[in-house]
C-alpha cells in the first residue's frame, strides 16, 4: 500500500503556466470588459490548466461521499448519536438527503463509500463497501487507527479516483458522513497548522457551550496523549484522524495524479485535503475550494491550502452539499470561456486604443 501511495504522489505534475496563459488570453478577448466576470474567469482558467485543454467541457460529475464512525463519540462530543451515521447512509441511498437534492440539481452522480461505518450494509446501487474497520478507536485512549489502517483508508480513496478516471469524470466532488467527525478534523488542523485547539474548534452538529468546552478538552487530551508528528501526515491521520478523512485524502491524491479537478466540500473534506497537500504540496493546483463553512477553523484550513472559497452560504451540513453547489459555478465559468464569442467572432468593436 505504501508503495502505491508513493507512486501516485510521484505521478502528480505541477500545473503548467502555458495553459493558464492561453486560457487567460481567450478570456481577455471575449465580448466583455477584461476581468468583468471576476472569479468565474479565474475558475475557468484554472480548470483549463488542470485538464490541459484549451476548450474543456464538464459533462461527467461525480461526488464521492465517504462514511465512517468515530470512537471519540463516546466522550459526548456530538449532539447526535453514533447510529445516525448508518441511518444517513440509508437516507443517501433512498435519495432523501440534502446531497441527493443538490447533486441532482447540478447533474452529479453520488457514490457513497462505506469506509468505516459501525453497521453491516448489504450491497446496493450507489454504495461501495470498503470498510477499514467498524469505526476508529477512541483517540483520547490511544491512536484513532494504526498506521496500516491509515494507509488502507487512503488506498480506498485512490481506488475511487481510479474509478473516476475509468468513468471519464470531468469533475469530482468530496463528501463525508460521520457523527463526531468535526473532532478529528479540528485535531488535524491544530496539529498541521500549529494552532491552539480552542481557536479551531466549533460546534459541529450544534452542541451547546458546555459541550464545546468538553470537545476542546477532548481534542487537547487526544493530541497530548498521542503526540502526532506534524511533519508526518500519515502519523497525524493515524493518531487523531478518521477513516473518511483518509479516504478523502486518497481520493484527492488519486484525482490529482489523473489530472481530474477536485471540488473540496466542507470542514471534514478540507481536513482530508490538508493531509493530501501535506504529503505533496503540488496537489494544491488541482483543488477548488467549494465554500466557507461556519466552522471557525475552516478559514484557517483554506489559508493553509492557499485557496479562496467560491461560496459563503453559512453551510455546515457536509455530505458534499457545498461541493455540489460549487460544481455548478465552476461549470458556468468553463462555459463562459468556451461558448462566449470573442470580439472578432461577434464582429464587436474592442476597447478603444
Amino acid at each position: 500500500m505504501k508503495k502505491r501511495l508513493e507512486e501516485k504522489l510521484a505521478a502528480i505534475q505541477p500545473i503548467k503556466e502555458e495553459f493558464l496563459s492561453s486560457a487567460q488570453a481567450r478570456l481577455d478577448h471575449l465580448t466583455k470588459p477584461v476581468g468583468s466576470l471576476g472569479q468565474l474567469e479565474e475558475l475557468a482558467k484554472r480548470y483549463a490548466a488542470m485538464v490541459e485543454k484549451a476548450t474543456p467541457a464538464i459533462q461527467k460529475k461525480i461526488i464521492y461521499t465517504f462514511a465512517a464512525d468515530h470512537g471519540v463519540v463516546k466522550e459526548g462530543i456530538s449532539a447526535y448519536p453514533r447510529e445516525v451515521t448508518a441511518q444517513m447512509v440509508y437516507n443517501f441511498l433512498r435519495k432523501g438527503a440534502g446531497i441527493n437534492v443538490l447533486a441532482e440539481h447540478v447533474g452529479a452522480e453520488i457514490i457513497v463509500v462505506d469506509i468505516g461505518v459501525d453497521h453491516e450494509f448489504t450491497p446496493a446501487e450507489g454504495l461501495v463497501i470498503r470498510k477499514v474497520a467498524a469505526g476508529t478507536g477512541n483517540m483520547i485512549l490511544g491512536p484513532a487507527m494504526s498506521r496500516k489502517q491509515a494507509l488502507q483508508a487512503i488506498q480506498v480513496g485512490l481506488e475511487m479516483a481510479d474509478h473516476a478516471a475509468t468513468q471519464k469524470a470531468d469533475l469530482v466532488g468530496t463528501g463525508d458522513m460521520g457523527i463526531g467527525n468535526t473532532t478529528p478534523s479540528s485535531a488535524i488542523l491544530s496539529v498541521l497548522a500549529g494552532m491552539p485547539v480552542n481557536q479551531v474548534t466549533h460546534r459541529g452538529t450544534g452542541i451547546d457551550d458546555i459541550g464545546l468546552a468538553r470537545k476542546i478538552q477532548i481534542i487537547e487530551k487526544a493530541i497530548a496523549r498521542n503526540k502526532p508528528d506534524p511533519h508526518d501526515p500519515l502519523d497525524v491521520l493515524a493518531k487523531v484522524g478518521g477513516f473518511e478523512i483518509g479516504g478523502i485524502a486518497g481520493l484527492i491524491m488519486g484525482c490529482a495524479s489523473h489530472r481530474i479537478p477536485v471540488v473540496v466540500d466542507g470542514f471534514i473534506s478540507t481536513a482530508g485535503a490538508m493531509i493530501a497537500v501535506a504529503l505533496n504540496p503540488t496537489i494544491k493546483g488541482y483543488l477548488f475550494a467549494s465554500h466557507q463553512s461556519v466552522e471557525v477553523g475552516h478559514r484557517f484550513m483554506w489559508e493553509y491550502l492557499g485557496q479562496k472559497p467560491i461560496l459563503n452560504l453559512s453551510l455546515r451540513l457536509g455530505e458534499g452539499t457545498g461541493a455540489a453547489l460549487a460544481m455548478g459555478i465552476i461549470e458556468a465559468g468553463v462555459k463562459i470561456m468556451t461558448q462566449m464569442a470573442t470580439f472578432t467572432e461577434a464582429g464587436v468593436s474592442g476597447k478603444n486604443p
